[in-house]
């Protein structure tokens, strides 16, 4: 026997279950509804100011630097060869190749085989040697712009000097500078001497 007598809300939401329609109200309701989108995984939405994505199933805030995190962060497994990346340098490894440091020996040995491993360790030494160039540059150019016509001294005056470089002709000579090491990092990229 029953002591509690079912409303007509209580029917028509054990009714919504069993049609299989969970979210729906089992009361009659009056106002405004948002419209509902439907959106599948890897889908990116905005919605109340926020750019959104479905990952795994899961609704979450999509940010700008989400690419980036997804470079920086070591793999629990080598996408080349799904071994455990524990090794000491499979990190430094997975920064340079994007994969472990077995499959790098790997790759590295059937370049030599096949006779290609001279022109690879070259480019990998221009491409260093021209990010280092590059560095170089604006590190350079970010301190020639940087304003230097007033010291603190060490009683704590403030003291203005004037004089110093000519802004122009030093960022001319860098440019001129960087355009000679990036000719001579082509030259050698190109060069098929040993």
């Amino acid at each position: 026997m029953l002591n509690k007598e079912f409303k007509r809300k209580d029917v028509e939401r054990i009714r919504n279950l069993v049609k299989g329609k969970v979210g729906e109200s089992a009361e009659l309701q009056v106002g405004y509804t948002s419209k509902k989108e439907d959106h599948k995984e890897g889908d990116i939405w905005e919605e109340g100011g926020k750019k959104w994505t479905i990952k795994n199933g899961i609704k979450q805030t999509a940010t700008k630097l989400d690419s980036i995190k997804k470079e920086a962060i070591l793999p629990l497994f080598c996408p080349t060869c799904s071994s455990l990346m524990k090794k000491r340098h499979d990190s430094k490894m997975y920064k340079i190749h994007k994969m472990c440091l077995d499959c790098v020996i790997e790759m590295e040995h059937k370049l030599k085989i096949e006779g290609k491993y001279e022109e690879y360790e070259r480019n990998a030494i221009a491409n260093n040697a021209e990010d280092y160039v590059n560095h170089l540059e604006s590190y350079l150019m970010e301190a020639l712009n940087s304003s230097n016509s007033q010291y603190v001294s060490e009683r704590g005056e403030v003291e203005n000097w004037k004089g110093g470089l000519d802004i122009e002709k030093t960022t001319e000579e860098i440019k001129k500078s960087v355009k000679i090491f990036k000719e001579g990092i082509k030259e050698y990229r190109n060069d098929n001497k040993t």
